[in-house]
């Protein structure tokens, strides 16, 4: 019942124009209010899904490395556990360390992954290879993939591999007082291609083959620095990962792909929410038209409510009534404004209506991706501000006492 009356005073034309303008301002501020917050998690939400999947081509499901240290020891009959294991699709031996790559005059210090030939199994980096190829020659005749940001420092022509670079690495647990190159190993390496993913791994990281970066490293043939793991389904990688942890002891590491970027995905998710926080604020400050709206409504429907009580409706049922009103508003401001972000949404997925500047991203355009769940978060946030904005009016308009003199 309370909703017919809510309804009927959301339709009849008021006495007053100023009534109908503030209401329909509220109802408007509603809808841009609900807009912005879609569109923007709409836009935190693409950006995540881009992030994850340059992030995802270079880290595995699971990491197995030392917790202290910089050397695991995997025995044959580890490996052929690992390899068994239920849900595990493949993994591919590592042996990683700093080192520093020289062309001519020009060095720079790089993290160089020596990795073996189940590598591109496990990682999607063979499908970021930009010039040359994805090749890592053996043990004799070693060859290194560079970082596009590597490959410019040292000027190297990463795909014709004209000129070999220099490699020096320091060797495991070896130093030298009176000599200290001893204590590090040279070689040289010729380059077979470059990659580019992002900024963070192009700058940072070069692939050789496993074999020679043991060599250099001075490990032996059942020591290593981690093992990269491809799961088959990734919703069993906990239990994948607790699995290990109990067969391998505690004195192994063993991370998924969040916990090796943990900090990347906490603040990503933290930008998400204060921003969702600030925008919220702003929709509760343009709620107070509403505030206005509805308390210049209960003075002009004081008749309606003298005559309601005097048929014996309470206090709770004229104030159901005003805060329906609210609702009513609310929600369809909500519901527009929701249909207003997903147009724009799908116009800027089709159309790239807002470039990104600088021309130096992988794409070109603002990412957006509508997702169910914040719809209903922005719904529900709406609905809890208007109820709270409609409770002040609403609550005056039960408290008003009976008069039907006039």
């Amino acid at each position: 019942m309370n909703f017919l009356f809510a309804w009927r005073y959301f339709k009849a034309k008021k006495s007053t124009n100023a009534i109908n303008v503030i209401a329909w301002v509220s109802t408007c501020a509603i809808i841009v209010g609900s807009a912005a917050l879609i569109l923007v998690l709409s836009v935190f939400n693409g950006f995540e899904d881009l992030v994850k999947s340059l992030y995802t081509s270079f880290y595995t499901d699971l990491k197995i490395s030392a917790r202290t240290g910089k050397v695991i020891v995997l025995s044959e009959a580890q490996l052929r556990h690992l390899s068994a294991l239920n849900g595990v699709s493949s993994y591919s031996l590592i042996a990683e360390d700093n080192a520093i790559l020289q062309n001519g005059d020009l060095p720079t210090i790089v993290f160089l992954k020596g990795v073996d030939s189940n590598y591109t199994k496990v990682s999607g980096i063979k499908d970021k290879v930009v010039k040359g190829k994805f090749e890592l020659g053996d043990a004799d005749t070693a060859e290194i993939v560079l970082g596009v940001g590597i490959e410019n420092a040292i000027a190297a022509e990463s795909d014709k591999g004209i000129l070999p670079l220099s490699a020096y690495i320091f060797k495991k647990d070896e130093s030298n007082e009176g000599d200290p190159m001893k204590a590090i190993s040279n070689e040289n390496i010729i380059t077979a291609g470059s990659f580019a993913i992002q900024q963070e791994f192009d700058n940072k990281y070069a692939f050789t083959n496993l074999a020679f970066m043991k060599r250099m490293l001075g490990l032996r043939a059942d020591e290593f620095s981690a093992v990269e793991i491809k799961i088959t389904d990734e919703q069993q990688t906990e239990q994948i990962k607790n699995q290990l942890q109990e067969y391998l002891g505690n004195t192994y590491w063993i991370r998924t792909r969040y916990e090796q970027n943990q900090s990347l995905y906490n603040v990503m998710g933290m930008e998400k929410w204060v921003i969702y926080i600030f925008l919220t604020l702003i929709l509760i400050v343009a709620s107070f038209n509403m505030v206005g709206a509805l308390t210049m409504l209960v003075l002009e429907k004081q008749k309606d409510i003298h005559v309601l009580k005097a048929l014996g409706a309470n206090n709770n049922f004229i104030q159901r009534i005003f805060l329906t009103e609210g609702f009513l508003l609310g929600f369809l401001g909500g519901i527009f404004g929701i249909l207003l972000a997903v147009i724009i949404c799908w116009l800027q997925v089709k159309y790239e209506l807002v470039p990104l500047s600088g021309g130096s991203f992988l794409i070109n355009y603002y990412p957006v991706k509508l997702v169910a769940k914040d719809f209903l978060l922005v719904l529900c946030t709406i609905l809890m501000v208007t109820l709270l904005a409609s409770w002040f009016p609403s609550r005056k308009a039960a408290l008003q006492q009976i008069d039907l003199k006039s």
